[in-house]
């Protein structure tokens, strides 16, 4: 594993943590045993590496510490409505970007996060193909791998849709995700500011 890697994990869990999803002790520790062998340094780093099983509920601290010293911390939006979205994002970057199975990835976005969003219709085809992929079987005449790029596919089109929509209608400034109708009057106080 390379520096780039260790802290390529790091961000990973920290993103986990944010959005609510447990992360064991023996995975935060590893992860700093990990980055220490690496060659990342930090001073909280060793100490996080170097903890006993008893001492594993001082990690989750250690772990934070060891992120404000990489000024690798994350905050999910603080807007409600962005942060919901914020995991759905994240996850389906990670099955694009192949750091995550396809499977794994879009059955956490049906189970966990589809459900808590109300079952939007930007997220159908990611449901989709996590329902696809839970029930395979061999008698459907697609293979795993098949679906698997469709689930890749459909990670990426919700992606560019995103990409899309943030250019035309959504702000980047100060977390919040608010659409912008300056005509009317109705900015923000912030986004006239930037305009």
């Amino acid at each position: 594993m390379t520096s780039g890697d260790a802290l390529d994990q790091f961000r990973h869990i920290a993103r986990e943590r944010a959005f609510g999803r447990h992360v064991g002790s023996d995975r935060l520790i590893q992860a700093g045993l990990d980055a220490l062998i690496a060659g990342v340094e930090r001073p909280s780093l060793a100490m996080l590496a170097g903890l006993l099983r008893n001492e594993e509920p001082e990690a989750p601290e250690l772990f934070d510490q060891v992120l404000e010293e990489l000024g690798l911390l994350f905050q999910p939006p603080s807007d409600p409505r962005a942060a919901k979205w914020a995991m759905p994002y994240w996850m389906a970057g990670q099955i694009a970007d192949g750091s995550i199975d396809p499977a794994t990835g879009t059955h956490l976005i049906w189970a966990d996060i589809a459900y808590d969003l109300g079952y939007p219709a930007e997220l159908e085809p990611l449901v989709h193909c996590a329902h696809n992929l839970d029930g395979r079987e061999e008698n459907w005449g697609i293979s795993l791998e098949e679906l698997n790029d469709e689930a890749v596919t459909a990670a990426k089109q919700f992606l560019s849709k995103r990409s899309a929509d943030q250019a035309r209608d959504w702000s980047p400034y100060e977390g919040a995700v608010e659409r912008c109708d300056c005509s009317s009057g109705r900015c923000p106080d912030w986004m006239r500011r930037i305009l």
